[in-house]
């Protein structure tokens, strides 16, 4: 397995923008827009509850990549990238969640 599978995986997210929808599904994804995407990411969160509920854990990690897969697609519809997640959850490690939150503006403390 190689360690920057999320990098390499956005690239390619990132090169399906110029691809046809008939072609590609995340090129339909995206030529569906924002609304479908983040449609998506809520089936799969779904999905993913309803797996560890069921406490397969085949099933929790199958549906956990649709989830991420699905999260990675919004990140590259918006310009984003994975190492900049990556980089926030580096700034968070070794901070209490309490104090991290405590410490976000009001809008943003949800």
């Amino acid at each position: 397995m190689s360690d920057d599978i999320l990098s390499r995986l956005a690239d390619v997210l990132e090169s399906r923008k110029q691809s046809s929808a008939d072609e590609s599904y995340v090129a339909s994804l995206y030529a569906a827009g924002l609304d479908k995407i983040l449609k998506k990411i809520g089936e799969e969160a779904t999905e993913t509850v309803m797996a560890a509920k069921d406490g397969v854990a085949d099933k929790i990690v199958y549906e956990t990549a649709d989830l991420w897969f699905h999260t990675l697609v919004l990140l590259a519809q918006q310009g984003l990238r994975p190492e900049q997640v990556l980089a926030e959850l580096a700034r968070r490690f070794g901070v209490s969640g309490h104090v991290e939150k405590a410490s976000r503006a009001p809008e943003t403390a949800r």
